[in-house]
């Protein structure tokens, strides 16, 4: 009973607010923090808490960064927020380690999606056709902010650009490996599940169903996900700033389709494994 009055006041907010969604040029930004942790895996067993406190700290612009989504009833752009980095950030990694990529296009109507992501240094524009998660539906509610939101899950299946999503090896038993038994190679150590469990808590507020990254397909703004180890929420919603922004489509990068581009991060993985494996972790170089 607690739920459906919930969902009928949250109907009474929705007809006061219906007016400024009709608007032909409507248009809205949702700012998001997004924090992931990182698994050491036998390495953390190696070191001091002060050097792990050290790696933490360099590492804290890669794991914490802000977004902002840029909306309308049909399209929009997730981009990270431009700020000033400090030295020794987070970068030199290669890749992009931040949830969702770079600058993130979703066309709902047209079914697309367009991604502008680096890896080893190059860029490549993903261009494909938006995954559709298998939403589960709940009666679970809770207050974000003013903003009334309704949980839901689905499973989303994983490939070898997930970075966030990387843990610690698994044996043929299933149990991870033992630290003090570790190789010289430190990519053994790391594997990408196939599938991961998503949690996700969106507003019929605010009725359109976009969210932060890859996210959508719910009806209403998506206000959190929760994905392994990364938790993405909202902190601040302009509807109809006054200063609109043109949403653009990314245009940098080589053109590739996303398999095109999980096979490219795929064999390059393979590389680093072997590079590690035949000179003991040392030397080496990978081409791009």
């Amino acid at each position: 009973m607690k739920y459906y009055l919930k969902i009928l006041l949250s109907l009474v907010c929705l007809s006061f607010t219906i007016g400024s969604f009709a608007q032909k040029d409507f248009q809205g930004k949702a700012y998001y923090f997004s924090k992931s942790t990182m698994d050491m895996g036998s390495w953390g067993g190696k070191m001091s808490e002060q050097q792990k406190k050290q790696i933490a700290e360099r590492m804290k612009g890669m794991f914490e960064k802000t977004f902002i989504l840029t909306f309308n009833k049909e399209e929009s752009i997730y981009k990270e927020e431009e700020k000033l980095e400090a030295p020794g950030g987070g970068r030199g990694w290669g890749f992009s380690m931040s949830m969702g990529g770079g600058n993130e296009y979703k066309n709902i109507k047209e079914n697309k999606l367009i991604v502008e992501n680096e890896f080893f240094g190059k860029q490549f524009l993903v261009k494909d056709s938006l995954e559709k998660l298998e939403w589960i539906m709940s009666t679970e509610t809770k207050q974000i902010g003013q903003y009334l939101a309704i949980k839901a899950t689905a499973t989303k299946k994983l490939d070898d650009t997930d970075f966030m999503s990387a843990r610690r090896s698994k044996g043929r038993e299933g149990k991870e490996k033992d630290s003090t038994k570790s190789s010289n190679n430190p990519m053994d150590e790391i594997e990408i599940p196939k599938e991961q469990k998503v949690t996700a808590w969106y507003t019929p507020q605010i009725p359109i169903n976009q969210g932060p990254g890859e996210y959508w397909g719910l009806p209403g703004l998506i206000l959190e996900v929760s994905a392994g180890r990364t938790t993405i929420l909202c902190s601040k919603i302009v509807m109809n700033p006054e200063e609109k922004e043109d949403i653009k489509r990314p245009t940098k990068g080589k053109e590739v389709t996303q398999a095109e581009y999980t096979e490219i991060v795929s064999k390059k993985m393979r590389e680093m494994r072997e590079m590690y494996g035949g000179r003991g972790g040392r030397g080496g170089k990978i081409k791009m």
